[in-house]
């Protein structure tokens, strides 16, 4: 990865680090589903005008993208987060690069370097001790509905790559169009106070709905597709591991957590697994 590759690689997990502060925010002001559905509607009509149709060959994967990326992924993240704590969502989401690396092996054939084994294993040692954090016990429902979005996110890196490259922000507008129908139709079916919520939110909840619109949408899911459509899935996966590191500094720095040593500690095996993920195999002399 180019030098730019890889200030971009750690901007996004940065940019959704601290769009859990965000959504936490804005779950208290608005049902979640319903919140989700207003933030892709939002980035339809921002992009769809403005960017190319897609191809009938890339239609078909765009729609998967969006049910796997928005309906399940963000609908399982949205209601897990809301129902359970912010550090347990920020240390279950992880799960997604290991499912990333793993299903990239047989559908990408992308087998994972030795360097890139043992950086993933290290962060993911790092995330486990940020889990290891005090904190109120874990929900199972909450935690198992986060843990399948990790899965579904990887299930959309997977098809982003395979069908790519994409136009991001045509990806972007397009698979946001095809999401507001499921995530509205389970909001519908699983939630009620719709309307009343948009009467009674203050301006905290409609600022979280704009950072989760313009910079952690737009922002970073086009930095994410860029990257996916240039680097290996082994390369730019393990720079998720660096979200809970920023997720845990913005709560820190907004919802009044404390710094720890477990903290400080699982935040430097995050960061240095991710390095030893951009080391690249001498080669050999012929």
């Amino acid at each position: 990865m180019s030098a730019i590759q890889i200030v971009c690689a750690v901007a996004v997990p940065l940019l959704w680090g601290y769009q859990f502060v965000a959504i936490k925010v804005g779950v208290m002001e608005f049902p979640p589903l319903f919140f989700l559905s207003l933030r892709f509607i939002a980035i339809a009509l921002l992009l769809v005008p403005f960017v190319k149709r897609p191809t009938r060959q890339q239609f078909g994967p765009i729609a998967a993208i969006s049910f796997f990326l928005g309906g399940l992924n963000f609908g399982l993240f949205y209601v897990g987060l809301g129902l359970g704590s912010g550090s347990m969502s920020a240390i279950a989401i992880q799960l997604a690069t290991p499912f990333t690396v793993l299903l990239a092996w047989p559908l990408l054939a992308e087998r994972p370097s030795l360097a890139t084994s043992a950086g993933v294993v290290l962060a993911f040692a790092g995330v486990v001790v940020l889990a290891a954090e005090p904190g109120p016990s874990a929900n199972a429902l909450p935690l198992l509905l986060v843990v399948g979005a990790a899965f579904a996110f990887a299930v959309s890196n997977v098809l982003t790559k395979r069908y790519g490259p994409f136009d991001p922000l045509m990806l972007m507008g397009w698979s946001s169009l095809l999401t507001v129908p499921q995530v509205l139709l389970m909001s519908l079916l699983l939630e009620y106070g719709q309307r009343a919520s948009l009467i009674a939110a203050d301006e905290r909840g409609w600022l979280a709905l704009a950072y989760t619109i313009f910079i952690g949408g737009i922002v970073g899911f086009g930095l994410w597709f860029w990257l996916i459509a240039r680097c290996s899935m082994g390369r730019v996966a393990p720079f998720g591991l660096l979200l809970p590191v920023f997720a845990l500094m913005s709560s820190v720095l907004f919802l009044g957590d404390r710094v720890t040593p477990k903290l400080i500690v699982g935040a430097m095996l995050a960061i240095s697994g991710v390095a030893m993920t951009q080391v690249r195999p001498r080669a050999r002399p012929a």
